[in-house]
């Protein structure tokens, strides 16, 4: 049976617009499909901030529910051992609630991108989880003209350590100039692309610069193709692949939850002082400088 080679069905930009975090701070808003089309994944922010002062930014805050994913693309963000350089990774599992804190308090330049992922039903309330891959460890995938960082799942026969409640594909990847490159995915997970440098063709389709482009989907679980080539500048984007919960969700503020019932219970346990800080999960929770042996 001949495999299915996915195809573009929406494609757009999106606009920077002014970041929670004062001067200095733009946020593009990466998911603008409905969550149908989109899910496993709720938001994803590409946040630039520009800081050139010395006053605080950002502060503690809750989340429950789901998972943060993040990718720092540029700069640091945090200090001495919990912080993130780039090109480090991060996986927060808030769960049934947790408390972050992330503070920036001095001059720098940083671009993040962090991804709200929902978690399946079954696991919405399991235990706060954070899991730190630093740029160094993880694993890479090398052919010709094509280099892709695999933070999490399986893709090209690489796999990253990163332990996973929704099976979630996230790599950070190079094509040379005029290079191409054909991988495989399940037909059924929701994938996307976005482009960070340069164009990137999808079959018969191109993604330049800051275009977001979403992959078609299929019910089967076979496995499909993805077909991509660079042009004459080469390219640089991001993968984002994962299997659907196939659950419908309420969000509201820092949590995501099954029903509206379970966003009061959220606010009630936080404001009750029930959450702890996700510096203070059991050691066991906390996967951090992860290292390979290849």
């Amino acid at each position: 049976m001949k495999t299915k080679e996915r195809k573009l069905v929406t494609v757009y930009a999106p606009a920077a617009q002014s970041g929670f975090l004062g001067n200095g701070h733009t946020a593009r808003p990466v998911i603008q499909v409905d969550f149908r089309q989109s899910d496993p994944f709720i938001l994803l922010m590409d946040d630039l901030l520009e800081k050139d002062d010395y006053t605080p930014a950002g502060g503690p805050h809750p989340h429950g529910g789901f998972e943060t994913v993040s990718l720092l693309l540029e700069g640091d963000l945090g200090d001495g051992a919990d912080g993130l350089h780039a090109g480090d990774f991060e996986m927060m599992t808030a769960g049934r609630g947790i408390v972050h804190t992330e503070v920036i308090s001095h001059p720098t330049r940083m671009r993040l991108l962090q991804l709200w992922l929902n978690l399946p039903k079954a696991d919405r309330r399991a235990e706060p989880r954070l899991q730190r891959l630093r740029k160094d460890a993880a694993p890479i995938m090398r052919a010709k003209g094509v280099t892709a960082r695999v933070y999490s799942g399986s893709l090209a026969g690489v796999t990253s350590p990163v332990r996973n409640y929704t099976p979630l594909i996230v790599a950070d990847v190079k094509l040379e100039a005029d290079s191409s490159w054909l991988f495989e995915l399940p037909a059924n997970y929701t994938a996307f692309i976005y482009t960070l440098e340069g164009i990137v063709h999808v079959g018969n389709e191109k993604l330049s610069t800051g275009r977001v482009g979403w992959l078609d989907r299929s019910s089967t679980s076979d496995l499909s193709q993805v077909n991509l080539r660079s042009e004459e500048g080469g390219a640089r984007f991001v993968i984002y692949a994962a299997l659907p919960t196939g659950d419908e969700i309420v969000t509201h503020g820092p949590f995501v939850a099954d029903t509206p019932e379970d966003i009061r219970q959220l606010y009630a346990d936080y404001r009750a002082g029930k959450m702890q800080h996700i510096t203070e999960v059991d050691a066991a929770q906390k996967i951090v400088n992860q290292t390979l042996r290849l």
